[in-house]
């Protein structure tokens, strides 16, 4: 699995979209990470797309007619139940 690492999530932040990055990058790429492993996914930087820009994950099946899935919305749930663990530790 391609890990998510923090300079890794703040490049990419800073490549895709002017706005500055609110939240804590090392909790986000720790969630990012955390989840693609129990999904068995073998990139985190998709976990970071679908949370940030809901961008599909066509492999997880995330989107239909560009709309979330169930899958999808779990999936973002999970992400963000994750980045609260670590950013509250």
């Amino acid at each position: 699995m391609k890990k998510l690492t923090t300079k890794k999530l703040i490049q990419y932040m800073q490549d895709r979209t002017d706005e500055p990055l609110k939240h804590d990058a090392e909790s986000l790429a720790n969630a990012c990470n955390t989840v693609a492993a129990e999904l068995n996914h073998d990139n985190a930087l998709d976990m970071l797309k679908l949370l940030c820009f809901n961008d599909a994950i066509h492999g997880l099946h995330t989107h239909s007619y560009s709309f979330n899935t169930a899958t999808g919305r779990e999936i973002i749930y999970k992400l963000q139940k994750e980045y609260y663990d670590y950013r509250d530790c």
